[in-house]
């Protein structure tokens, strides 16, 4: 049988961990010009400063009562052309700051109207839109947007959204571990005791039974659109294992499914679900690479692994800041010696200020969003204390980039999901030589080093070097971790012409345990997410009918971080700001 724990009933074991201690440019009029690459290598004093390809242009404006100001805009990076930053300054007062999404990076661009009155022109093949922004002076649409509690409001009959700062949701056990790391001495040790209680306290398990018509087991899909099987264990060939902490439902399964196959998920075609536990992986991956690979104690070996593969020629993939985390400071846990006093930040910055994270799906995203899921470590623990990575770039801090723009830079030997601008993704451990696709990605998230990689020379899978290296591997976040603990990891499958993007829950297990199960799918590259809780390991699926809204859960108890209104499902990221950051995945038009 499973060994099912909800959120609810892991909360005395956070009071117990408590109880045991008493968180830009010169105004030239119509001027452009674009930042070198170069000119990013000092440090830069605000996020602006930080990007490479930033396209700036001043011009004089008028509102209709005759004042006269100054307009800048940045285009952040023009060849992602979805993120601005508008800067007006009027006689009567200081510079005020707009942040402005475009929803239609690919069609549409704004510039500054060379007529003054205007403010902004959108301009989409050979048609010139007027966006009037400035013809009402200093308290316009601006202004009575800016003073909306909404995240994103729409300007130029929803052409164009402004960003508004918002507080994003905390969970309770989120919200008890910032107070106690950011208000009692000693507290990033209490929240290690904290972690040390929720050891195995997610744990699932299922018994293995002999496949029959009674047990009702589907074989899966096996073919070329669908994702290659694990590799299992002639002796498991013809065993099932009944997932009921399972909370998608998948086609044609009425009871059991066959451990390392891949079944369609309903309401959602190109997204798939398999089910694994790691000692029914064929004995052969189970054997090789001993030196970098620890053997599987009984506890993780039997423990379920939750997997989703997203067609890759169905779907698109975005990924967001929460309101909070990643942030962009120092982390607490690197080296002291690696720390500039004169900076804020690794990058120079302390805050990503005047730019604005929602933790949010835009309004021009939601519609087509099919799943999101959690994304990485917060920046405390997004460096290293120890290794080679940690006397390198700073302690060498996790990079990431949204729409185009870098919050903090990626570091060279740290594993690396970015996606280009033309929607393709691609998974991959930085190299210094990498920085020339800056100018093209649109997302990108580091998140330590990797768990499995493709190695050319035999055609296969294998695990990354650091996986048993728990300090240069930093795999925890705390320097005495070593436990089992609930883990998310993503990878990128090739089977035939096609790929797939594979999101894995993994209920107990270390890094060990978690490369062996991408060995077994046969992924050419995966990588650590979250972990410790089932809200960091935060996986939905939506499925539409009409106007309404059903929400899937990969594991039931997920279901508990979201919110309801009128007996309605709200799902974070989607439904309301969150603080953590996020992956959302897009169904791609037709």
């Amino acid at each position: 049988m499973i060994n099912k724990h909800s959120l609810r009933a892991r909360r005395p074991l956070v009071l117990v961990a408590l109880s045991l201690v008493a968180c830009a440019a010169a105004e030239t009029a119509l001027t452009a010009r674009s930042a070198q690459p170069g000119e990013a290598a000092a440090a830069a004093e605000t996020i602006v400063d930080l990007q490479p390809f930033r396209q700036v242009v001043s011009n004089r404006i008028e509102s209709a009562g005759g004042i006269h100001g100054t307009a800048t805009l940045i285009n952040l990076n023009p060849q992602i052309n979805a993120w601005y930053l508008l800067k007006v300054r009027w006689p009567d007062g200081g510079e005020s700051s707009y942040d402005l999404e475009n929803p239609r990076p690919r069609s549409q661009k704004l510039v500054l109207d060379s007529n003054y009155l205007t403010g902004i022109e959108l301009v989409e093949d050979s048609a010139r839109r007027p966006c009037n922004l400035f013809a009402a002076g200093p308290n316009g649409p601006l202004e009575q947007a800016r003073k909306s509690p909404v995240p994103y409001v729409s300007l130029c009959d929803g052409r164009l959204f402004l960003r508004n700062p918002v507080k994003g949701h905390f969970t309770r056990l989120e919200a008890e571990a910032e107070f106690v790391r950011n208000n009692l001495w000693g507290g990033e040790k209490v929240t290690v005791i904290l972690h040390h209680f929720l050891e195995d306290t997610h744990r699932e398990t299922a018994q293995l039974h002999a496949a029959g018509e009674e047990t009702g087991a589907a074989m899966g899909v096996a073919t070329e659109d669908a994702p290659l099987p694990a590799l299992i264990d002639a002796t498991y060939a013809n065993r099932v294992l009944t997932p009921t902490g399972l909370g998608l439902t998948l086609e044609g399964v009425h009871g059991a499914v066959r451990p390392g196959a891949w079944y369609a998920a309903s309401g959602n075609p190109g997204v798939y679900v398999s089910l694994i536990e790691p000692q029914l992986i064929d004995a052969t991956i189970l054997q090789s690479h001993k030196a970098t690979v620890n053997a599987l104690d009984s506890v993780e070996a039997s423990s379920l692994c939750y997997l989703v593969a997203f067609d890759l020629d169905r779907f698109d993939l975005g990924y967001s800041l929460g309101t909070e985390h990643p942030s962009v400071e120092w982390s607490e846990h690197i080296q002291p010696q690696m720390r500039d006093p004169r900076l804020a930040g690794p990058d120079g910055i302390g805050t990503i200020a005047p730019l604005v994270s929602t933790g949010l799906i835009s309004p021009q995203s939601a519609p087509m969003t099919v799943a999101t899921f959690a994304g990485g470590f917060k920046r405390m623990h997004g460096a290293f204390k120890y290794g080679q990575l940690a006397t390198v770039n700073h302690g060498s801090h996790y990079g990431f980039a949204v729409d185009g723009v870098i919050f903090s830079k990626l570091q060279p030997g740290l594993a690396t999901l970015y996606v280009l601008e033309d929607g393709s993704v691609q998974m991959k451990t930085w190299d210094v030589q990498d920085d020339h696709l800056l100018g093209r990605i649109r997302y990108a998230r580091q998140n330590g080093v990797p768990l499995v990689e493709f190695d050319a020379r035999s055609q296969s899978t294998v695990p990354g070097p650091l996986v048993n290296q728990w300090g240069p591997g930093n795999w925890s976040g705390s320097e005495d971790m070593k436990l089992r603990t609930l883990r998310a990891g993503i990878a990128l499958q090739w089977h035939a012409q096609k790929r797939f993007l594979i999101y894995a829950v993994f209920s107990d297990a270390t890094p060990s345990a978690m490369a062996r199960v991408f060995q077994a799918y046969r992924c050419r590259y995966g990588m650590h997410l979250d972990m410790n809780a089932l809200e960091h390991s935060y996986f939905a699926l939506y499925r539409r009918s009409g106007s309404q809204l059903f929400v899937d859960y990969l594991i039931e108890g997920m279901s508990e971080v979201d919110k309801t209104t009128s007996g309605a499902t709200v799902p974070r990221f989607l439904g309301y700001p969150d603080n953590r950051d996020f992956f959302f995945v897009m169904r791609r038009s037709q």
